[in-house]
């Protein structure tokens, strides 16, 4: 079942943890391509120094003030997309980067299946993986080209690792907020 437009109007927090076990889905060249979300990253409005917000509103950041569901895909160093997704309320810039995914690759060996997890980790990678790129930027994850899906799987409290996001150093006293949400069954060394 897809996840609706309620789902990304809550807390940008909880929707970052909420986010865990669900499956990214993205269609692209005739194919789609699924994987479970295991790491994610929130970033809360224009007073979060790690937002791209946080310097106002500009052509760059226009996306982050859009409905929530609105994919946030920019290029990082040059190289590297991002995918985040708005959350909460329409002109307030808040959104969850998605940070890590677990890849079911299915091996075949003597007629039996197993199932084997690969992780994507890094928001670089996970878009490489997945063809993510601008041309998704300012779409809505609830098409045909991008959506996540709910596969019923229910992840605890207790399995989620909180830990400080990653590459905001610059931020001041925000660098050290708990922000990044880790499925620690795939992350068991996580603190």
């Amino acid at each position: 079942m897809k996840l609706g437009k309620d789902f990304f109007e809550q807390n940008t927090l909880k929707a970052a943890k909420k986010l865990l076990g669900k499956m990214l889905c993205v269609r692209k060249d005739g194919k789609i391509l699924k994987g479970m979300i295991v790491e994610t990253e929130a970033y809360c409005g224009e007073d979060d120094l790690a937002c791209h917000a946080s310097k106002g509103r500009t052509k760059r950041t226009e996306t982050l003030y859009k409905k929530a569901g609105t994919v946030y895909a920019y290029l990082i160093y040059g190289m590297h997309y991002c995918l985040n997704i708005v959350t909460e309320k329409e002109n307030y810039p808040s959104a969850v980067l998605i940070r890590g995914v677990a890849i079911d690759n299915v091996q075949h060996s003597d007629n039996v299946q197993h199932s084997m997890f690969n992780i994507v980790s890094g928001p670089g990678r996970v878009c490489r993986h997945f063809g993510i790129d601008k041309t998704l930027n300012g779409l809505d994850v609830f098409g045909k080209n991008i959506w996540i899906e709910d596969n019923g799987l229910k992840i605890s409290p207790r399995e989620i690792v909180k830990s400080k996001r990653i590459g905001v150093d610059y931020a001041k006293h925000c660098k050290d907020y708990l922000w990044r949400f880790s499925f620690q069954k795939y992350y068991p060394s996580a603190k």
